[in-house]
């Protein structure tokens, strides 16, 4: 088998699989792209359209009930009603021997919404899987984190960064999404099951807060109360070290269901404890943020994706440039593309409207019926991880002939060849709620990695296409090069993941910011070592 053919039959194995290309994305999860939970969207207009049915059923139901009612209410407004007269007589006897029964033990109500819970299980199949609102409530915390987000602003709708007394708006929609007390009950709550106390406080504090406003509103949609909200907060404060608030929480608890036998017995502990540690009524523990291990950059990312890709210094750099790049090819001669070079150490460029709106649209569509849960190679295994969150499919250059004019620009523009097996098929990226990709290299740093099974050397460069715009965040930031590009709508990304003499390029580590709001998608063309040799020749200096 030649080298060609290992890599085509390598990339089918791990990424395209095989059979219907809709059951292939039916088995990812929804949150973790942009376009699964627009496809969320349509089993919800079904389910609209079943309650529409079963509203206008009821209200014709209710409408007879009321019928009934004023019927009834009308002969019993006058004391006087003249039971002598045998026809009310048998009416009376009638109704109440036969007609209560009927309108008690109507089977018009019970087929009502036994014809509202068929249709919903017709579509259950379709719809997101507890994992989903999981995967969901955790993206809010990490856009809550990366982008430094205040939850009641979050609450409102509202997406502000707050550092101290300053308070910056990061995106202004143009209509407010607020959240219930139950929504943020449930994000306060998944970080609460994970032990993470750090996030569950505030959002807990803010379910409390708007159940509070609402108490004795009950609402059907709601899963949770008050009193969920308070019990939950109480033991997060207790674990967080705050004795004096679970008491306070706690007691409050015990105002709306004085029986619970739990709650009291929490009291008389929390009561306990602060007699045996009086300092501890006005002590307050300072909750840490947990800490991911693997993220040994966090706080230079976080700040460089904070930027949003804003970096108007960068341009006072004499040795940067923009020009129109037709690389010595006859191919771009009459077609230059705008080149913006954005670092020389690292050299990263920006190439400006590499590609029409029309294919853009068209890679996404060639993409979207295989997408899956992107992986990360580990070892020889790949494997799908919380710090890579969005789903991604693989196309052949066969897939369309406008992928094969799109690979002769990529050619043209790096001087690089792009034929398999010296590249890979196009990925295609769509990113999820919250979508990000934390510091990583393209290039393998491992010997064992998957891409050397493609027998055509390590990922040399990197061409990366953005598909979409966003409205905020979701910007590539280069960690120790100190740069974030922002996503700029059909412009593409270029970089060298080697040095000339083969080694990896450290100062590659990069990673995708999370989308704070926004649908992104990007193509990715990873260019590897073998058949650049005359185009991009090896030197045994370090510096090259």
């Amino acid at each position: 088998m030649g080298p060609g053919a290992r890599l085509a039959a390598l990339l089918a194995v791990l990424v395209l699989g095989t059979g219907d290309p809709e059951r292939v994305a039916a088995r990812g999860d929804t949150f973790s792209a942009l376009t699964s939970v627009a496809r969320a969207l349509a089993p919800e207009r079904q389910l609209l359209g079943l309650l529409r049915r079963y509203l206008r059923e009821e209200k014709a139901r209710l409408r007879d009930l009321t019928r009934f009612y004023e019927k009834v209410l009308s002969l019993h407004e006058d004391s006087t009603t003249p039971v002598g007269n045998p026809l009310l007589a048998f009416t009376l006897i009638k109704r109440l021997q036969s007609d209560w029964r009927n309108v008690v033990h109507s089977l018009e109500a019970s087929e009502n919404i036994r014809a509202l819970k068929d249709g919903y299980e017709k579509v259950e199949q379709d719809l997101p899987a507890f994992e989903d609102l999981e995967g969901a409530a955790r993206a809010l915390m990490r856009l809550q984190d990366v982008y430094m987000l205040n939850v009641k602003g979050l609450a409102r709708g509202v997406f502000q960064r707050v550092t101290g007394s300053a308070i910056t708006d990061l995106y202004s929609p143009k209509r407010l999404f607020s959240l219930t007390g139950d929504d943020c009950f449930q994000v306060g709550k998944v970080a609460y099951d994970m032990g993470d106390y750090y996030h569950a406080i505030p959002w807990l504090e803010e379910a409390v807060s708007l159940f509070r406003g609402s108490y004795g509103e009950w609402k059907t949609e709601d899963e949770a109360s008050l009193e969920d909200a308070l019990d939950h907060l109480a033991f997060a404060c207790f674990q967080a070290g705050n004795v004096s608030c679970a008491l306070s929480l706690s007691r409050e608890f015990l105002l709306y269901s004085p029986d619970n036998k739990r709650i009291a017995r929490n009291v008389l502990k929390y009561e306990r404890l602060l007699a045996e540690s009086p300092n501890q009524v006005v002590a307050e523990a300072v909750i840490q943020r947990p800490n991911i291990p693997h993220l040994q950059t966090r706080d230079t990312y976080e700040g460089l994706c904070q930027t949003l890709g804003s970096q108007p210094t960068l341009y006072q750099i004499p040795s940067l440039y923009c020009s129109y790049e037709i690389n010595s090819n006859p191919y771009l001669l009459l077609q230059p593309i705008q080149k913006e070079v954005l670092h020389l150490e690292p050299y990263i460029a920006l190439y400006h409207d590499f590609v029409s709106d029309s294919e853009a649209q068209k890679i996404r569509e060639l993409a979207e019926p295989w997408l899956q849960r992107s992986v990360v190679a580990s070892g020889e295994k790949q494997l799908q991880v919380e710090y890579r969150i969005s789903k991604s499919a693989w196309l052949k250059d066969t897939v369309d002939p406008m992928l094969v004019t799109l690979n002769h620009r990529i050619a043209a523009l790096t001087g690089l060849d792009v034929r398999p097996p010296y590249a890979e098929y196009l990925q295609v990226v769509n990113y999820g709620i919250g979508g990000h990709y934390e510091p990583h290299f393209d290039h393998a740093t491992s010997p064992n990695s998957p891409l050397y099974r493609m027998k055509s050397g390590n990922r040399v460069a990197t061409f990366m296409i953005y598909l979409s715009s966003v409205e905020a965040g979701g910007a590539t930031a280069f960690i120790y090069a100190n740069l974030s590009v922002p996503v700029v709508k059909n412009a593409a990304l270029f970089w060298w993941n080697l040095h000339r003499s083969g080694e990896g390029d450290s100062d590659t580590l990069h990673a995708g910011c999370p989308v704070l709001v926004g649908n992104k998608w990007v193509a990715n063309k990873w260019i590897h070592e073998y058949g650049q040799e005359f185009r991009r020749p090896c030197s045994s200096s370090p510096e090259d």
